[in-house]
């Protein structure tokens, strides 16, 4: 599998990620070592948790297969910290909650560091600079390699990788940003995008097959078994499967047709290759739809295919977001 670097960062990793999402509650540590042995096989080496993940079991998981199915030095394990399950606070970036979720992230991964720490989200009640303090020492300990944001915003993330370049050598890059992006979901190129490319940003996108709906499998309702169907996920799945979202489904499935490939593939395949994008995250939830995940190595979309799907997908961009230079 292609490697691309992070960012501006010396770091390499698998132009598709492995999301473990879903490990530890929905996916069991069988499923999931059948997943991490397809990955590794096909060249693959970002895998992409969170504390947060199954309250810790997907880490847990990930940690019982590092070293005894696949060599823990040719995975790059990415992680987060700062969601926490508090209706009242839905994220802490204070210094002492983050350093401390760096080390139980260690124990149940059982290993000594991780090659790439994530911010999982803004913590607006803790001063940024705090919570980028709390990167800094992670790194400094090397308990840390890389260091990364998820779901800010374009000031937010503007602010965070600007104050981190601010002092060159003393504080740590930020390698990427880890948000939602697909043909369904195209938000982030109205602010989140432009800044991560200003500043050299990699993007990692997380649900890049529109939370499963841009595979086709919901065209002619819910299949048994889906996340769609899931108690818990079906909430999850639901804002996409309006009548625009099937539009932009259909547009997708003739794409697959006309080139004898699925329409997993064609998804996969048009975000992997937009500007900024350093690795699509799959969330599989077993080897068999992973591995078709993996196939796309070979697949590029023709250019007319790719503006087919940007026009049928193009978001709505009013005042200000719009381009000031078409005024």
């Amino acid at each position: 599998m292609e490697q691309r670097h992070l960012g501006r960062t010396g770091l390499r990793v698998s132009r598709i990620g492995l999301g473990t999402l879903t490990w530890g509650r929905d996916t069991d540590e069988h499923d999931a070592a059948d997943q991490l042995k397809a990955f590794w096989d096909a060249g693959g080496t970002l895998v992409d948790t969170a504390d947060a993940y199954g309250g810790g079991e997907a880490e847990y998981v990930l940690g019982q297969l590092l070293g005894n199915l696949v060599p823990r030095q040719d995975l790059v394990i990415a992680t987060k910290a700062g969601s926490v399950p508090d209706p009242y606070r839905r994220c802490d970036g204070s210094r002492g909650h983050l350093l401390a979720a760096l080390d139980a992230s260690l124990r149940r991964l059982g290993t000594d560091h991780v090659d790439l720490w994530q911010i999982h989200a803004f913590d607006p009640v803790t001063p940024l600079e705090e919570t980028l303090h709390a990167v800094d020492l992670a790194v400094s300990s090397g308990r840390v390699r890389y260091a990364g944001v998820a779901n800010f915003s374009g000031w937010q993330l503007a602010k965070a990788a600007t104050w981190q370049l601010a002092a060159p050598g003393l504080r740590t890059r930020l390698a990427c940003t880890q948000m939602e992006y697909s043909l369904l979901q195209r938000g982030i190129e109205r602010e989140v995008l432009p800044a991560a490319l200003d500043l050299g940003v990699g993007l990692l996108p997380s649900s890049p097959l529109g939370r499963g709906v841009l595979t086709g499998k919901y065209r002619t309702g819910t299949p048994s078994g889906s996340r769609g169907a899931s108690e818990h996920l079906a909430p999850f799945v639901e804002p996409y499967l309006d009548a625009q979202a099937s539009s932009i489904v259909d547009a997708v499935a003739t794409a697959a047709d006309g080139l004898a490939t699925t329409p997993l593939q064609v998804a996969l395949a048009w975000v992997r290759d937009r500007p900024g994008v350093v690795a699509p995250v799959v969330g599989a939830r077993n080897a068999q739809q992973l591995t078709e995940a993996l196939s796309v190595e070979t697949l590029s979309l023709p250019d007319e295919i790719c503006q087919a799907l940007d026009d049928v997908s193009a978001p709505v961009h009013r005042y200000p977001d719009q381009d000031w230079s078409t005024l």
